[in-house]
């Protein structure tokens, strides 16, 4: 059967209006006692953003699947209210200390440290919830929460920041800064791959493939979020630029260098695109948004 022409564009302006209905309805609302927690989760979850991980969860299970896409939908969901919670205690001052963020006025500046604080927490909390209601059997959604915990918790993503906290104002190693990378960012969007895979219900081997494809994606990302640190605008990235390399903080750039940053972020893109051709022309959308992705300005 030959792979339906779709828009990428378009489609992700539809899957992002879809994933914000969903995480509208199930975040509380913003005067919901106690009025101030809620209005600073509901802040920085709709300050804006691409929804580049619900995106990523969703074309991996449109791969195989179209039905059910409730379903995916709230998975994709519960990964970008995740996200948000690291975003929002990333930009604490007692971290990274940024006052904008997708444009708008960080959490912790609108609602001070502590609610900010206690938002993200909220968020985190959150996310663990909304997989836990997917109605799906409890074989899988015990899978998909063991999951969230370990690339999530201390031997993922928090790693990667812990890491990175102590790497600051450091002369680090490459594997450092490739243990930062891999934790802090490329495990998240590997979460999103396996999501879209597990919903889907495809073979191991499959996981195991769009596995090792978030990982890639997800390293590139990071690289060129680092690359455009130095070479692009508060404007275009909606956040403070140039923070990385003034805090002396462990990134591709300050650590192997611009050009081998450069390179080492192609060939990781390269090397995705190749884990997507056994699905043909099927993973079009797929190589599209990889595409995009090692294009992005912002």
């Amino acid at each position: 059967m030959k792979a339906e022409k779709v828009d990428l564009k378009k489609q992700m302006r539809e899957q992002k209006e879809m994933v914000n209905i969903v995480l509208d309805r199930l975040i509380p609302r913003k005067n919901d006692y106690p009025k101030e927690i809620h209005k600073a989760m509901r802040h920085t979850l709709f300050a804006g953003g691409k929804r580049i991980r619900p995106h990523l969860t969703i074309m991996v299970y449109n791969l195989f699947s179209k039905e059910r896409e409730d379903l995916v939908w709230q998975a994709a969901g519960a990964i970008e209210v995740l996200h948000t919670y690291t975003l929002i205690h990333d930009d604490l001052p007692e971290i990274d200390n940024d006052d904008y963020r997708r444009g708008k006025k960080t959490c912790h500046v609108l609602f001070g440290a502590d609610i900010a604080l206690l938002a993200g927490d909220a968020l985190l909390v959150e996310a663990f919830n909304m997989v836990n209601e997917l109605n799906i059997k409890a074989e899988l959604k015990v899978r998909m929460i063991a999951d969230m915990a370990e690339l999530a918790g201390d031997k993922g993503l928090i790693a990667g920041q812990m890491v990175d906290i102590q790497s600051e104002g450091k002369a680090v190693k490459r594997k450092t800064v490739d243990f930062i990378h891999l934790n802090k960012t490329a495990k998240l969007i590997q979460l999103c791959c396996r999501f879209g895979a597990y919903l889907a219900k495809v073979p191991a081997s499959h996981v195991k493939r769009l596995d090792e494809f978030g990982e890639k994606i997800g390293l590139a990302f990071q690289i060129i979020d680092d690359i455009l640190d130095v070479e692009s605008s508060s404007e275009k990235m909606g956040k403070t630029v140039g923070k990385d390399q003034a805090e002396n903080k462990a990134t591709y750039p300050s650590v192997y260098g611009m050009e081998q940053s450069k390179k080492k972020a192609d060939k990781l893109i390269d090397d995705a695109l190749k884990l997507l051709k056994p699905y043909g022309e099927h993973a079009n959308m797929l190589k599209e948004f990889t595409l995009m992705l090692a294009k992005r300005e912002s």
